[in-house]
């Protein structure tokens, strides 16, 4: 074959034909993008560049050229005095390089670009999710934190701008840390639909910030209704018909001789790339490095080289585009570079098809996702002489050399393979400074909280006496315009009217015996499977309760008396890190349970695992485990649960009333210090009011009636395969499209995540499953009072969702046109 982006027919013409996409947009689109099919259950279609350096192999002076281009325009919108304090954030996999090279245009910009391959040692900075990728978890690894803490523009990198989603996740996780008044977004091509294009300037507006786009060509992908089903119905016909993803070749030689390495002289302590950051005295250093180490490539080139394939591999991309683009320039052989990608396309060996051939090999660096295939496209048949593999230190491992390793895959189909490894960058640990104040020991009632000292010990600190409560609406319309976090003020307490505490009573008469089995099954699963001794530890407020039936139920039958704490997680903010380090002072972290009450999306069992993930890694602790065992686990994130099912759990019913007159925990820099616990009140003239001791009791009297009836569920349970299958995420990404919220965080799911938007937040709609009884007699009511609609729906994997509005202001109103206003 010819190279794709060489020959007459435009590699888009294939998948247009039979897929009825169209490619409309700006001249010379066609020439920087061709087209194949993905692999991939989310997309159908691929956009393949010519001029990125990923899935086409190309000239590397086109490929940086195109980068630099991109970084001196946004250096002229910037001008001067913005673009000295701007800093460059590249997108994994496939712009790493990219955003390497809009830096570089700067001239004067640090560089960091995501990753999806954790590294020891090195505290995650932030993440943020990639919806419609085959994988999907960003992060970012900083040497220095305070890189993304500046408040001067930041600029967002990625290949293809298609509908926006990833980068408001970044902007929006990001923003909620650091605010900052100037974005610019740059990528090769904007692919946007206008409505996509609307979206981004309204979320502009609504975090208040100026956010630019910046890109090579424009243009938009116009896709059929069953695009998806006709692009897997293609893929699955052309893999099962026996497609070869690549020539056969020549025979790889599989003799004990290893593959000729080139010694590159890196220099000592300077990046691979912008994986943990990229500074302007970096940059200095690899431009001065850069002539020696591409002549001793080209040295170690066979003599009659002729056409020559530098292969990066996957995020490493940077280092051997610049080496490939000082061999162009150095020497008389035609030089093309291109990457590995862990990205499934698949391969057709058609003139009107931008993928023509695939290497398979497996994954050779210790990825976080474990074991899996990893590609190189349109290397085989192009008619390369040399390969010079350029992986960092980490890739170098056995699987590399391996018979089906990549080294081998490329010997099969070039007469020459050489190896380059670049040093992997690890910063050096930063150890922090030793605490000079003793932390507390926790709060207990009845001081603190109106549970007994001995049912659980609060590691807060008792704000009681600050006024933190704020108007409902106010509260909606500072946090959805970025002006405030959540955790930084409290809505003023509901105050249950009697029908309401009626129902609460009737509920909890009902359900009494369905807890009490629950938290058994629970229970049992946690002392069998994770400590015979667990330290509790609930996730305050909500977990709490949850986590005093599980002692009670460990007292009632094993006789045991264990520790129980109550902690504060916030979302975007993570666990109390005081808190662990009491913990991990006073237990040994092994025997650490964390305990919540449900899951709906699962966005606190995704926070808990990063914020431990970032503690261990800072403060050398390790041995606690993140996964939360939770009572009821509708949105199947977590192995450990009392059940599935999605029902009323009475003590969501209510605020601190039913949690030990605790208000939810507060994180605010005035409040909260380096040495201090989070926060929380202690709502003591509530105490007319308090049911929180009736509900564990009523729960507790039903353990004996129920004991037989948990044993048979915890055998069956046991025998299940219990893989979380995030089915609860998925439902909230569809709802959120179909009902137009771009926030995921908008979507409440569950009937304990809809009962908290109604008592705490600015609703818009109540989504109920057709046929719910009992269980939405409450939602209903507070619905009611609120006049907010509830829409019956067929085929709704919860029991209701409780939605906000996403573009929430002061006055706003509801589908049905009823004010919203508290």
């Amino acid at each position: 074959m010819n190279n794709a982006v060489n020959d007459a027919v435009w590699s888009g013409t294939w998948v247009a034909e039979r897929l009825g996409v169209e490619l409309v947009g700006d001249d010379g689109l066609t020439d920087l993008l061709g087209l194949a099919l993905r692999r991939n259950p989310k997309r159908a279609h691929l956009l393949v560049s010519h001029v990125l350096g990923k899935h086409v192999p190309q000239r590397p002076s086109v490929v940086y050229g195109h980068g630099l281009a991109l970084g001196r325009r946004v250096a002229a919108l910037l001008g001067e005095a913005e673009a000295a304090t701007a800093v460059v954030l590249g997108y994994a996999e496939t712009a790493t390089g990219l955003g390497h090279a809009v830096a570089d245009g700067l001239g004067t910009a640090p560089y960091l670009h995501s990753t999806r391959r954790p590294v020891p040692g090195v505290a995650p900075a932030g993440g943020f999710e990639e919806s419609h990728s085959h994988a999907t978890s960003h992060l970012l690894l900083p040497e220095d934190p305070a890189l993304l803490c500046g408040s001067g523009p930041l600029v967002l990198v990625d290949d293809e701008f298609s509908t926006g989603n990833t980068v408001l996740n970044t902007v929006r996780d990001l923003h909620e840390r650091h605010p900052r008044h100037h974005y610019v977004i740059v990528a090769l091509v904007d692919m946007r639909s206008p409505e996509d294009a609307a979206r981004m300037q309204a979320f502009a507006r609504e975090i208040g910030a100026r956010v630019d786009l910046i890109a090579a060509a424009s243009g938009v992908v116009r896709l059929p209704a069953d695009v998806l089903e006709k692009g897997q119905r293609l893929v699955a016909h052309h893999e099962s018909a026996g497609s070869r993803p690549a020539p056969a070749g020549r025979t790889a030689p599989h003799s004990p001789q290893p593959t000729p390495r080139v010694d590159l002289g890196w220099p000592a302590r300077l990046p691979d790339g912008g994986r943990h950051g990229f500074t302007p005295v970096h940059r200095t250093r690899l431009e001065a490095a850069l002539p020696a180490m591409a002549g001793r490539m080209a040295d170690a080139l066979p003599p009659d080289a002729r056409r020559v394939l530098v292969l990066g591999n996957e995020e490493l991309m940077y280092t051997p585009l610049r080496l490939a683009e000082q061999l162009e320039r150095t020497t008389g052989a035609e030089v093309r570079f291109s990457t590995t990608t862990r990205s499934p396309v698949l391969a057709l060996d058609d003139p009107g098809y931008a993928i023509r051939t695939r290497l398979t090999f497996p994954a050779h660096d210790d990825p976080a996702d474990g074991p899996g295939e990893r590609y190189a496209y349109n290397v085989a048949g192009a008619g390369f002489d040399t390969v010079v593999a350029v992986v960092d230190s980490a890739a170098d491992t056995p699987a590399l050399h391996a018979p089906d390793g990549l080294l081998a895959r490329l010997a099969a189909h070039a007469p020459h393979v050489l190896l380059a490894v670049v040093p992997s960058y690890v910063p050096e640990p930063q150890h922090a400074p030793e605490r000079q104040a003793m932390l507390p020991e926790p709060l207990r009632g009845p001081a603190f909280s109106s549970y007994a000292p001995e049912e659980v010990g609060w590691l807060l600190q008792d704000l009681s006496d600050v006024t933190l409560e704020a108007p409902t609406e106010e509260r909606e319309e500072a946090i959805q315009s970025g002006g405030a976090h959540y955790a930084e003020s409290l809505p003023v307490e509901y105050q249950p009217t009697e029908q309401y505490q009626r129902l609460f009573h009737s509920a909890l008469d009902a359900s009494a015996a369905r807890i009490a089995k629950a938290v058994g099954v629970v229970t049992e699963t946690v002392v069998g499977e994770r400590s015979p001794r667990p330290v509790l530890v609930s996730l305050a407020r909500a977990g709490t309760p949850v986590g005093v039936l599980m002692r009670r139920w460990a007292q009632f039958r094993h006789g045991l008396d264990l520790p129980h704490y109550a902690v504060s997680i916030v979302r975007g903010r993570g666990i109390d890190a005081n808190a662990l380090r009491w913990l991990a002072a006073h237990h040994d972290p092994r025997d650490v349970v964390f305990v919540d009450g449900w899951t709906g999306k699962g966005a606190i069992t995704r926070e808990l695992a990063q914020a431990i993930e970032e503690f261990e890694a800072k403060e050398g602790v390790t041995g606690f485990d993140p996964e939360i065992a939770v009572l009821a686990d509708p949105g199947s994130c977590v192995r450990t649960y009392g059940t599935r099912e999605d029902f009323l759990i009475p003590s969501a019913c209510l605020n601190s009333t039913v949690s030990g007159l605790i208000s939810r925990t507060v994180l605010r820099a005035d409040l909260v210090g380096p040495d201090d616990f989070h926060g929380a009140k202690f709502y003591r003239e509530l105490a007319g009011a308090d049911v929180s001791v009736a509900f564990l009791d009523a729960v507790s009297a039903r353990f004996p009636d129920v004991a037989d009836t948990v044993d048979d569920a915890v055998k069956e349970l046991l025998a299940e395969d219990r893989t979380p299958t995030w089915e609860g995420w998925r439902a909230v990404e569809r709802i959120s499209e179909e009902y137009g919220i771009h926030d995921v965080n908008l979507v409440k799911p569950g009937v304990g995540e809809t009962t908290r938007v109604l008592l705490r937040r600015v609703p818009w709609k109540i989504l109920a499953r057709q046929g719910a009884g009992a269980d939405l007699d409450h939602v209903r009511l507070l619905a009611e009072q609120r006049g907010v609609p509830v829409e019956e729906v067929g085929d709704l994997p919860y029991t209701c969702v409780g939605l906000i509005h996403p573009q929430y202001t002061r006055g706003a109103t509801g589908a049905d046109g009823k004010a919203v206003n508290v």
